[in-house]
């Protein structure tokens, strides 16, 4: 069906083709042959004028050379100056007989009719007459008594004029057959004089009278068209005289008959000639193109071994050689992508869907398996410390590493970025354990990469089957579980646990929830008081977010401030943490109570260049001095990007905020480090403070610290504070603040106004 619709399409457009080319051509040649035809049939209409006028001035000069010879006779002459009426009468009606005039008349120089020989003739047709020839010269074409009459006069000079001759020649069917003859035209003349019916001569009996506008034209008359021109001959004072000459265009048509007919023969011919060779043209072509159709067939059936023999050297042979290159070409991708699908590219290890397919297998036949889920830790960093491509040779050289130290029956497959997982094949817990610390050794060693050694940190978790699962998806879950738990490992290998699926999913719904943790009006901060040991009745706190979880309760922030970091939502927490912060200091502010509090921001909160204007409108939005907000920063933040944070940092100090590095001690800066940081403030880890006593290690460090800072022109805030030894340490080394539970808890916005209602004195028993 499908060869015989092309084979029919193809036949049908050329046969269509054809039949409007030569259609077209025929209808143009009879287009053309027609319009030829009217041409001609004007330009006789126009020699038709001039003939019909010529014919006209033969026989009026006729008519003049008769009327001559008759007024020259003496005889005559004599008759007319003598008045002899019977003689005259004799004489016109002779002469009149002699040249075939139908009308002879004679008038006195007054006008007077003297001798006619059309009668009767009344007197006044006679005045009309003589009138009018003597308006219009020696000759006029005038309707006189029901036929039209070519009149031509002649003076009768005896030897002044006596008398004038009119002689009348009868344009009747005669004259219009002759100029049909001549002309090959029809002729109709018509004559109107006024009181008198109309006169008519015509070629054509049976043709009404025509009217139409202009002077040319064309009718109708039994069916046949005809040209019209139309003459005005004669007109004057109750009378006109008009001849239409006609030109039959059936007449015309007819003397090419002939040829339309040959064109006719001859485009029948070419049309079925056209008609054979497009149906062999058809053919000719949905042959190939069926073998093609059928070679494209076999190729969707993933059949591309076939050869495609098609010996031509035309178009189609060029397009069946493209074919088959292409059946060629998509053999070999077809190739490349499955082992592309089952493989990871840049290693050539197998991928996910390939290990599983593996592991599937393993499992159907029952065979003990066990699973490491390799990750590093550290790879972001070792990227961006290497030139580029650096991190993708590190891949390639790690998979070699490690599949060299596998069993010919183990299997290595690349997961995506930094993961991989081991099959090892009937092996149980213990060996696994053993060969995850190999691996582990052979990963720990440097890679050389753009001349430089590179240390990774690995973590490696461990299920085995069917101990930990019995599905492949269920086992590379829960190997991933035991590798994230690796990571807070010091050896970084971990073998799964059970029960640690609900704590994952409770890490999922917490990471799920969070992200609309603030517009649930879950968020709160609470406030810990900082004393300030010089200054105890200046106010500070520091403020500190709370997550009360709708299901899971109050949620450590130890918990959920990591996976915030993790999942992106920790500039959210900042932004919703920095306006209640400002809000509650507004609140404060109109009850009288300033609080200078501080905020912790996070180490995204750094690279965002906005953060100054954001903050800004904020304090402007709340009318809330800028010294009165301290931000919390960590060392490792700002080294994760210093240009970019000490940026930020600038633009905070520029809108009055005070800034404080938190956490110091832990990170990898050092003092000289803060000479680049616009901070004013320092806090000591509370590792440092929990313990403090004269004699411990820590207090040498706290001590030289705060001399340190000091020199540098900076606060120092203690973290930590627990013991009354410890707070006396601080203040005998004029340590400037103090917070911890010493001094207070955490405190809600309500239970913090009443810790500052405290009488004064009891601030100062703390220290005094």
């Amino acid at each position: 069906m499908v060869r015989t619709s092309f084979q029919a399409r193809i036949a049908s457009v050329l046969i269509l083709l054809l039949l409007v080319v030569i259609g077209a051509l025929y209808f143009a040649v009879q287009a053309a042959t027609t319009a030829s035809i009217r041409t001609q049939a004007r330009e006789q209409l126009e020699v038709g004028t001039g003939v019909f006028g010529q014919l006209l001035d033969v026989h009026a000069r006729q008519l003049r050379d008769a009327v001559q010879v008759l007024t020259a006779d003496f005889g005559f002459r004599e008759a007319v100056a003598s008045g002899d009426e019977a003689t005259i009468r004799s004489a016109l009606f002779n002469y009149g007989a002699r040249v075939n005039a139908g009308l002879v008349m004679m008038f006195d120089m007054d006008g007077k009719l003297t001798a006619s020989t059309l009668a009767p003739l009344s007197v006044a047709r006679a005045e009309q007459i003589n009138g009018q020839l003597s308006q219009h010269g020696q000759s006029l074409l005038m309707p006189v008594e029901g036929r039209i009459y070519l009149l031509v006069q002649a003076t009768v000079n005896a030897p002044v004029p006596i008398a004038r001759l009119v002689t009348g020649f009868a344009i009747d069917e005669g004259f219009a057959r002759e100029l049909n003859q001549l002309t090959h035209l029809e002729l109709t003349l018509t004559g109107s004089m006024q009181g008198q019916p109309d006169v008519r001569v015509s070629t054509l009996p049976d043709m009404p009278m025509i009217t139409f506008d202009g002077d040319s034209g064309e009718v109708m008359h039994g069916g046949e068209p005809f040209l019209v021109q139309r003459l005005v001959i004669a007109s004057g004072d109750g009378f006109r005289v008009q001849a239409l000459l006609q030109r039959s265009l059936e007449q015309a048509r007819g003397s090419v008959a002939a040829l339309n007919r040959q064109i006719l023969l001859i485009a029948v011919a070419a049309l079925v000639a056209s008609l054979l060779g497009a149906l062999l043209l058809a053919r000719n072509l949905s042959r190939p193109i069926r073998h093609l159709a059928g070679a494209a067939q076999r190729v969707g059936q993933g059949d591309y071994d076939v050869p495609l023999a098609l010996n031509r050297s035309d178009e189609l042979g060029s397009l069946a050689s493209a074919f088959q290159s292409m059946q060629q070409g998509i053999a070999e991708r077809e190739r490349q992508l499955a082992h592309n699908a089952l493989h990871d590219p840049l290693t050539g290890l197998p991928n996910r869907n390939l290990a599983l397919e593996r592991l599937s297998s393993a499992i159907m036949a029952e065979r003990h398996i066990a699973l490491l889920y390799l990750s590093i830790g550290n790879l972001r960093t070792v990227t961006e410390s290497c030139e580029a491509g650096g991190g993708d040779r590190l891949m390639q050289q790690l998979a070699a590493r490690l599949q060299a130290a596998l069993r010919p029956s183990d299997s290595l497959a690349r997961l995506h970025g930094d993961e991989f997982v081991l099959l090892l094949d009937g092996a149980d817990v213990d060996s696994a354990v053993a060969t995850a610390d190999r691996v582990q050794q052979l990963s720990m060693k440097p890679f050389r990469i753009d001349n430089v050694d590179i240390a990774l940190d690995c973590r490696i978790g461990i299920a085995g089957y069917p101990s930990d699962g019995v599905t492949p998806e269920e086992l590379l879950r829960r190997a991933s579980i035991a590798m994230q738990d690796a990571g807070h490992l010091a050896g970084r290998i971990q073998v799964y646990e059970s029960g640690r699926d609900a704590a994952l999913q409770r890490q999922v719904q917490l990471i799920r929830d969070l992200r609309r943790a603030a517009q649930r009006e879950e968020l709160l901060l609470h406030y810990q008081p900082k004393l300030d040991i010089r200054t105890p009745t200046r106010l500070q706190a520091e403020g500190l977010l709370r997550w009360q979880h709708p299901e899971f309760g109050m949620v450590s922030p130890g918990e959920f401030i990591p996976l915030a970091e993790r999942t992106g939502s920790i500039q959210t927490l900042t932004a919703w943490v920095i306006e209640e912060g400002v809000r509650q200091l507004q609140a404060w502010g109109q009850r009288g109570q300033v609080v200078q509090l501080s905020l912790n921001i996070s180490t995204e909160d750094l690279v965002d260049a906005e953060l100054p204007a954001r903050v800004g409108r904020l304090l402007a939005h709340y009318q809330v001095p800028a010294s009165q907000l301290i931000f919390e920063i960590t060392e490792s933040g700002v080294m994760l990007n210093p240009a970019v944070a000490l940026q930020v940092l600038h633009g905070l100090r520029e809108k009055g905020i005070g800034l404080s590095v938190d956490d110091f001690g832990t990170g990898y800066s050092s003092l000289a480090q803060l000479k680049r940081m616009p901070v004013q403030e320092l806090k000591i880890d509370q590792s440092f403070i929990r313990e403090l006593d004269d004699t411990s290690e820590d207090a040498v460090i706290v001590r030289s610290t705060i001399e340190m800072s000091h020199s540098l022109g900076l606060k120092v805030v203690a973290e930590g504070v627990e013991l009354q030894r410890s707070l006396d340490l601080l203040d005998r080394w004029q340590c400037d603040s103090v917070q911890g539970y010493l001094i207070s808890r955490p405190l809600t916005a309500q239970a913090f106004e009443a810790w500052m209602q405290r009488p004064s004195t009891s601030s100062v028993s703390l220290v005094h």
